[in-house]
């Protein structure tokens, strides 16, 4: 009789072993898959992307109230500029035309983000699809490097020639 307890209790502590393995490795993948679907929400599965816009020439992006070196306070509220290009609101069905966009800042997170890689959404890659032109940010105390990034409909990069960085110094 005390046999018949002691396999099935092994057999169900085989299964929970093996299915936790599996379901970490499930919401690792689920995790990548999400941040695509995000990205791409909109795509249909096979449809090809179309190539990333081309850069009017003399178009460029920067932060209108605070310059670089500058000491400032938190909350710090930035203004964003871009010139030869249109801010938008990321459109629904994310048409990508050329000549427009939308602003992203980066937060301690390098110089830019290579030209056609979608830009990450996380705490320290901020999107403003919502063709945003300012926004209020709070930083810590200290040095922190602040990155101006221009994006398509579909949230990828034009690199660095549509990108601005500046460090300031928070009090």
């Amino acid at each position: 009789m005390r046999k018949l307890f002691v396999i099935p209790a092994f057999l169900l502590v085989a299964m929970v072993a093996c299915n936790s393995g599996t379901e970490q490795n499930t919401n690792t993948d689920s995790a990548a898959a999400a941040t695509t679907e995000h990205n791409m929400e909109d795509m249909t599965a096979g449809e090809a992307v179309a190539p990333l816009p081309a850069i009017p020439d003399g178009a460029k992006v920067y932060f209108k109230n605070v310059k670089d070196g500058e000491t400032v306070s938190s909350p710090l509220k930035l203004e964003f500029g871009v010139d030869k290009m249109t801010v938008a609101k990321k459109a629904p069905d994310s048409k990508i035309e050329e000549g427009i966009g939308h602003h992203h800042l980066l937060i301690d997170a390098g110089d830019s983000i290579p030209a056609g890689t979608v830009i990450p959404d996380d705490s320290t890659h901020i999107h403003y699809g919502g063709g945003q032109t300012e926004a209020t940010v709070n930083l810590t105390p200290g040095k922190h490097t602040l990155t101006l990034q221009f994006g398509d409909a579909i949230h990828r990069s034009y690199g660095a020639p549509l990108a601005s960085t500046i460090t300031v110094t928070v009090k």
